[in-house]
């Protein structure tokens, strides 16, 4: 039997309010990112820091970017610099106190900066269609959140992402993938699932998930070298991934 749904998202909820006042170092995996813009976000948002890529990397300037499951904020604040001032950066959290470290910051860096392009919402990010309107981002990202969702959001949860982006929009998810299926124990194991493993996708069946949501030209940009973790013989390491929405045409 599966853990209850409730099971699930308390744990889920428990563990990041709880690495939103202490660092979790078991949380995700260590990643460099650029360090000209970590420069203006505050040390109690780098301290706490739960990501295992950097999908900031592929943004571009005047994009509007939405980052779903922003927690403490530190993805939206690089892309904020990333987009520029023409752009725009919104965080989809529902922790109130990821919620909380973020906003209490806000101000502080795009005073740093010299302009405010970042806003923060709550809510789910498998339950979007009261947040943003259709059609209306560039860019979706997220950062080793996807694995936290309950398996039977999942396919609410891709149809929303591809519902937000415009015509010639894009998905760039950073997550937690497995090499091989992950067996219901460790599913039912709330410490596991909190920790990003054993909600992890199989990583053929992540890119399954874009294609089947409507994504075309799903590919993997980036991965890991190396297995993050090993448990009962499975691999679990960090993708991330590319899909868009509608075919770009390579002459334009």
């Amino acid at each position: 039997m599966s853990a209850k749904p409730h099971d699930v998202d308390r744990s889920v909820l428990d563990r990041y309010s709880a690495a939103a006042g202490t660092c979790d170092k078991e949380l995700c995996c260590p990643v460099d990112y650029d360090p000209r813009y970590l420069e203006v976000i505050p040390d109690e948002i780098l301290e706490r820091d739960y990501g295992c890529g950097d999908p900031s990397r592929h943004l571009r300037r005047g994009e509007t970017v939405l980052d779903l499951g922003s927690g403490g904020g530190k993805i939206c604040f690089i892309a904020s610099q990333i987009v520029g001032p023409e752009g725009r950066v919104i965080g989809v959290d529902t922790n109130d106190d990821m919620l909380g470290l973020a906003e209490k910051h806000r101000r502080t860096v795009g005073d740093r900066i010299g302009y405010h392009n970042v806003e923060f919402r709550k809510g789910r990010i498998q339950d979007l269609s009261p947040l943003i309107p259709d059609g209306s981002v560039d860019v979706v990202i997220s950062n080793c959140v996807l694995n936290l969702v309950r398996e039977e959001d999942r396919e609410r949860l891709f149809a929303g992402i591809f519902r937000v982006l415009r015509d010639g929009g894009r998905a760039v998810i950073a997550d937690i993938v497995s090499n091989r299926t992950v067996p219901q124990a460790m599913k039912d194991d709330p410490d596991l699932w909190s920790g990003c493993i054993s909600g992890a996708y199989r990583e053929d069946r992540f890119l399954q998930a874009f294609e089947r949501a409507g994504f075309a030209d799903v590919r993997v940009i980036d991965r890991d070298e190396s297995a993050w973790q090993t448990l009962q013989g499975i691999d679990f390491g960090a993708v991330t991934v590319e899909a868009s929405r509608g075919r770009r045409s390579s002459c334009c």
